[in-house]
């Protein structure tokens, strides 16, 4: 499932594209295509992402809600748009770009009342201005939760998935299973930070890199990573690798079920 800084990025290119202009909005498949109706020639005023959420806000007040989940995904082109081809289930056209929605969990339109109950379920995004990182604290701080989980649970902090759970974790030396409110909250101040800044690179780069500069390829003369995520990790699907801090081997478990690594020199229990 895409993390946050893939719909943060897919909603600076819809609003560099689409906003200020009237689309031409349908649904090919047919299953959206009442909802279609609603937005269709209407003006898109912004498009955002809180989390694993994206947001087309139209001038009308209608919203546009979508995500992802495992299998949803984008693909656009410039006009004239091709004939719709497999399972399209949004077309967004307008004079200068067309783009495709394929196999999102959810594409509806919501009033302003069901938007803003999504934003109040959700915790903080680190991509977002109006980020709280105190009220995740607040919820950290009271639970027996182990952190691992915790930082999954999108109401505590939205838009972290598997890859930046485990980065974030070893990067501050914190082994996955500590519970919440065992979490040293000076610790917590500096992980809110870091996560900022892994996420707004992973935005820029359209991948997630973790990795410091002293432990690059180029510094330590390693091979670069081999695989289909991309971007350089320190414990991610490294399972039996040798940590790249330590020579240690990465520990993999499924926890929550999700899969968890860490280094238990680097992140001792």
């Amino acid at each position: 499932m895409p993390e946050g800084h893939t719909l943060h990025r897919l909603a600076r290119s819809h609003q560099r594209t689409y906003a200020g202009q009237p689309l031409a909005v349908t649904s090919p498949q047919g299953r959206f295509a009442s909802g279609a109706s609603l937005v269709d020639g209407q003006v898109l005023a912004k498009a955002e992402a809180h989390g694993k959420h994206l947001f087309h806000n139209y001038v009308n007040g209608h919203t546009v809600h979508i995500h992802l989940g495992l299998y949803g995904k984008f693909t656009d082109g410039t006009p004239p748009a091709p004939a719709p081809v497999g399972q399209i289930r949004m077309r967004l056209v307008s004079s200068t770009q067309w783009t495709d929605l394929r196999g999102p969990t959810a594409c509806e339109v919501l009033t302003p009342d069901e938007v803003a109950a999504i934003h109040a379920r959700l915790g903080p995004d680190p991509l977002r201005r109006d980020a709280d990182p105190d009220k995740a604290w607040t919820k950290i701080a009271k639970s027996r939760t182990s952190i691992a989980v915790l930082l999954m649970d999108q109401s505590v902090v939205a838009g972290i998935g598997n890859i930046y759970r485990a980065e974030l974790l070893f990067r501050h030396g914190i082994h996955p299973l500590i519970p919440g409110r065992s979490l040293d909250h000076t610790v917590w101040k500096e992980m809110w930070p870091d996560l900022a800044t892994l996420m707004r690179l992973g935005v820029r780069r359209g991948r997630i890199d973790t990795v410091r500069d002293e432990h690059l390829p180029e510094a330590t003369g390693r091979a670069p990573r081999q695989d289909r995520h991309g971007g350089e990790v320190y414990v991610y699907r490294r399972t039996g690798q040798p940590c790249l801090v330590c020579g240690t081997p990465v520990m993999g478990e499924v926890l929550a079920a999700r899969n968890n690594y860490w280094c238990p020199t680097c992140q001792p229990a």
